[in-house]
């Protein structure tokens, strides 16, 4: 296991500030990224030489391309609405596999998110910085469209709302999209699985797929289920197919919202997930609460024990990238580098102290 670093669009001084920091590895998300992804996101076709170019780029600086985004549009959503459509977009992502491979670039993330990250304000952290958090009772679609997350990563500030972004990644509020009942949101996932793990198993990349963050109640939320919002929901995505390479981004503050105690749950889970050897990246990420009332907070002081956590990780088998993910916000550290950084050296001082090097 290492330390990996997330980033989106990175320039070159970010980039050297990584290096600096002991980074050796990075994640990195494709939108935005001149060259690679369409002006206004979602799915677009990749050429090889330029995605080549820019993985040799990253690598002057002394580090190496974990995994790259494939950013999936809305394709989940359209696959119940516009089915014809839905089918040309997932040829180009199954084109665009391949032409990450031709790239050398061997494992790309996915998210299956319709409808965002759904978070519901910001609470009281430590020294007055605030902590992103999701309460039921605090839930409502004005909350929705200020405080969620949209795309892959996490915006600079959530105070000033996100659905604006949501062009990017093809995510929409719930009230903009029709109803999606459990058996569609699965038939929405198995048509994106059945088309791009084939293209995985020819091209030889590895697919690692974002859990629903964060589980909803029984019956969904604003007529949304979130289907991969529970561990029995894990499993079944994993048994949509026997491909080695179809797998996880196991986001370890997500399946932690999956539980009442994640602290008692969490360490079984991870080792029976990191056991199938599915897992390809990990958000080595902690929460305070638990199942439909928590908060993100920094690694060191969440529910979770985090060493104990890397020692599932290390009993399981799993091998690679940990990378810290949604530390909380403060206007003292606006883009949030000074924080991923802490995250960054605590996750390095335990790899340490379980003598990973």
């Amino acid at each position: 296991m290492h330390i990996s670093e997330q980033l989106l669009n990175p320039s070159e001084s970010r980039l050297r500030l990584s290096a600096q920091l002991g980074v050796r590895h990075v994640v990195l998300d494709n939108r935005g990224t001149e060259g690679i992804s369409s002006a206004g996101g979602g799915i677009s076709p990749w050429n090889a030489t330029t995605l080549r170019d820019y993985r040799r780029w990253v690598e002057g600086f002394d580090l190496s391309l974990d995994v790259f985004a494939l950013d999936v549009g809305s394709i989940l959503l359209d696959s119940l609405t516009d089915l014809d459509g839905a089918r040309k977009s997932r040829e180009i992502l199954a084109r665009n596999i391949a032409v990450a491979a031709d790239a050398g670039i061997t494992c790309l993330k996915y998210n299956v998110q319709m409808v965002g990250i759904t978070r519901t304000g910001l609470r009281p952290g430590r020294g007055g910085c605030r902590n992103s958090g999701f309460r039921l009772s605090d839930h409502s679609p004005d909350a929705n469209a200020k405080h969620s997350y949209w795309g892959v990563g996490y915006p600079t500030n959530q105070d000033s709302g996100g659905a604006r972004s949501a062009l990017l990644c093809g995510q929409r509020l719930a009230r903009e999209v029709p109803a999606v009942s459990e058996q569609a949101g699965w038939d929405a996932i198995e048509f994106l699985v059945d088309g791009l793990v084939p293209a995985a198993d020819a091209a030889g990349v590895r697919l690692a797929c974002h859990p629903h963050d964060p589980s909803y109640p029984p019956g969904g939320l604003d007529g949304i289920e979130h289907v991969m919002g529970s561990a029995d929901g894990m499993r079944r995505f994993l048994a949509l197919s026997s491909s080695p390479r179809h797998g996880l981004n196991f986001c370890q503050g997500t399946v932690a919202e999956m539980f009442r105690e994640p602290g008692k749950a969490m360490i079984p889970v991870i080792e029976e997930f990191a056991s199938t050897g599915r897992i390809f990246m990990v958000h080595f990420r902690n929460i305070r609460g638990g199942w439909l009332d928590f908060e993100e907070v920094f690694p060191d002081e969440g529910d979770v024990d985090m060493f104990q956590a890397l020692l599932a990780y290390q009993r399981g088998g799993y091998d690679g990238p940990l990378c810290p993910d949604h530390v909380p916000v403060s206007e003292l550290d606006e883009g949030r580098e000074r924080f991923m950084s802490f995250a960054l050296g605590y996750t390095r001082g335990l790899l340490h102290a379980a003598r990973i090097r």
